[in-house]
């Protein structure tokens, strides 16, 4: 296969695989299939033995080069994520978490001292423009606090990807991370018990998120960045809410609203600008 068309399916399928997640998650959680805590171990343990596996046939051995920090701040985004995703829609979601993202790793670059152009301040401006939209109240706004737990998924999930930036070994290090997560969402499992449910399907949606969307997704990303440049690597991404948003009206039956296509345009416009080149 030349290597232009495996880079397009490995990144097509990856990028699917990262909006599944959200499609997967509200599809358990909104019918009460199973509890936000129950699907968040199910998901980081299957998601720990799949990348586990994958690791193990490729290169050998246990993975290793994870933290209990970046550890701690993986269990932070996927308990926040299923908690959200019990009251608020799939690609109302997807927008918040993947704007949360994105706020975040500027707000760091700002930190570190970078000085964005004229055409990056616009577009950071329009992209916190598209966040307060979504959430103001009204009409069709999401659950208050579904919204906030989806952008502290996003702050997490941010600081998580800063801190594995420049990773020699990233399949490695997320396998490792992965692992390392697990006691942490035991411990969460331990203390929701009187409240937890699961039924057959919501652990099956649970482990498709975890093994397909996370493990699998995860890894047909890292095999195909070294054929994308950084930019275009950031710029792709931007497809993930589309596709989620897409997904939860054709697959889900959320409602599409004005709201949602507006906020939505100005959010990926602006991170299009603000990570951009000219």
């Amino acid at each position: 296969m030349p290597l232009a068309t495996r880079t397009v399916l490995l990144t097509a399928l990856a990028l699917i695989g990262f909006a599944a997640n959200s499609l997967l998650c509200r599809r358990a959680l909104g019918a009460r299939l199973i509890d936000a805590a129950t699907f968040t171990t199910v998901r980081l343990a299957c998601g720990a033995a799949t990348l586990a596996v994958i690791h193990l046939a490729l290169r050998g051995g246990r993975a290793r080069g994870g933290s209990w920090a970046s550890a701690a701040m993986l269990f932070a985004y996927a308990a926040a994520f299923s908690a959200a995703y019990v009251s608020i829609g799939a690609g109302i979601g997807a927008l918040l978490l993947f704007g949360a993202v994105q706020t975040t790793m500027l707000a760091w670059a700002l930190v570190r001292g970078e000085r964005p152009r004229p055409w990056q301040w616009a577009g950071i401006a329009l992209a916190l423009a598209g966040l307060a939209w979504l959430t103001l109240p009204g009409a069709h706004a999401p659950n208050r606090v579904g919204a906030v737990l989806m952008l502290g998924a996003g702050a997490a999930w941010g600081i998580y990807s800063l801190r594995g930036r420049g990773a020699r070994d990233p399949l490695a290090i997320t396998a490792d991370n992965f692992a390392r997560s697990v006691p942490f969402t035991i411990a969460l499992s331990l203390l929701m018990l009187r409240s937890e449910h699961a039924s057959l399907g919501g652990v099956g949606l649970a482990a498709a998120s975890g093994a397909l969307a996370s493990g699998v997704g995860y890894s047909l990303w890292y095999a195909a960045l070294p054929s994308l440049s950084a930019t275009r690597a950031a710029a792709i991404q931007l497809s993930v809410p589309i596709i989620a948003a897409g997904g939860a009206v054709l697959i889900l039956g959320e409602q599409l609203t004005v709201r949602l296509l507006a906020s939505g345009a100005a959010i990926l416009v602006g991170v299009w600008l603000a990570i951009g080149r000219r």
